[in-house]
């Protein structure tokens, strides 16, 4: 079982308010609904970061080799699969 520890946060009345409502629409206590939203926004902001490592990882091995695909190969390729088709990625190229 995890260990669990205690945060606070400080809310200005407005946004505590929309909290609770959402709680009580919800049937669920405003601390579900605060944790759902840390949750949420934790996985959100790492798949961001992911996704920022990816690109730079592409950019520099694009710089040292050249190989690429052209927007419109990849335009081709996206707008095939799109619509349902099996289709394999275009290949690279200098």
């Amino acid at each position: 079982m995890p260990v669990l520890a205690t945060t606070s946060l400080k809310l200005d009345a407005e946004l505590k308010e929309r909290v609770q409502r959402i709680a009580a629409s919800r049937r669920r206590s405003a601390h579900w609904v605060m944790l759902e939203a840390v949750e949420q926004f934790v996985v959100r902001e790492e798949k961001r970061e992911q996704l920022r490592r990816d690109v730079l990882a592409a950019w520099e091995e694009y710089q040292a080799t050249g190989l690429h695909a052209t927007a419109e190969e990849a335009e081709t390729w996206l707008a095939k699969l799109e619509a349902g088709e099996d289709a394999q990625a275009p290949e690279c190229h200098v």
